[in-house]
């Protein structure tokens, strides 16, 4: 399988999808938005997954890539590309097949259940219930044709799947002890007091849970794989 990943900013990385990526002797390669926009052509990949970032699916005054962007992945969903995006991927998947993304009632920072509908194959060995890491403030509506897939208290759709072979994912289980330090290096100022937000304390205290959401996002990637 050949994988192409897109990167918004140097510290949201892979994370341990890295590590699966490796496990598995996958071809990979990337758009590094941070340092060229340039994208590859369809055939030059089967899987395609979509990272995190800061920006928002409608900032493209300030990065004016993000219209080829979206473009890009209509373009890989349409050529029956398998397509994982990521928290800001998720988004960018909803907004390029032109359902609304929006600021969410609460901003969501830090470790929160999320309720999961397991009855198909990306989710079907996963728990009804799990703990993830999440850093987000905007939503999504469900893109046409998609089911829902997840929700927790604070965010309604934390994830979709189209056709067995698109998946949005809200939360992040990709996190490792280092990219989540990397991110709050450089979005600290987040860490504001409200409902749904924790403390840098909160969040870095639980190197269990990091280990248990890799566990988990390695089952959904070896189902994802499946599709191909």
């Amino acid at each position: 399988m050949k994988i192409h990943y897109l990167q918004h900013e140097a510290y949201e990385s892979l994370g341990c999808i890295e590590d699966w990526i490796n496990s598995k002797g996958y071809q990979v390669s990337a758009t590094k938005f941070y340092r060229d926009s340039k994208l590859p052509e369809l055939d030059e990949f089967d899987f395609l997954i979509i990272m995190g970032g800061p920006m928002g699916v409608s900032d493209e005054d300030k990065y004016p890539w993000l219209k080829d962007e979206k473009q890009f992945i209509r373009d890989a969903i349409d050529g029956n590309k398998i397509v994982l995006g990521i928290c800001l991927g998720s988004q960018l998947i909803a907004a390029a097949l032109g359902a609304k993304v929006y600021r969410n009632n609460y901003k969501e920072i830090g470790w929160f259940p999320i309720r999961v509908k397991n009855d198909n194959k990306i989710f079907n060995n996963i728990p009804m219930e799990i703990i993830s890491a999440h850093w987000h403030g905007d939503t999504f509506e469900l893109p046409a044709g998609s089911v829902h897939i997840a929700e927790s208290s604070a965010c309604k759709n934390q994830a979709f799947i189209i056709n067995e072979r698109v998946i949005g994912l809200q939360f992040h289980l990709e996190f490792t002890g280092e990219s989540l330090k990397e991110l709050i290096k450089n979005c600290g100022e987040e860490l504001v007091k409200d409902k749904y937000v924790q403390t840098e304390e909160e969040i870095l205290s639980n190197p269990e849970l990091l280990h248990s959401a890799n566990n988990l996002l390695f089952e959904i990637l070896d189902n994802i794989a499946k599709m191909d």
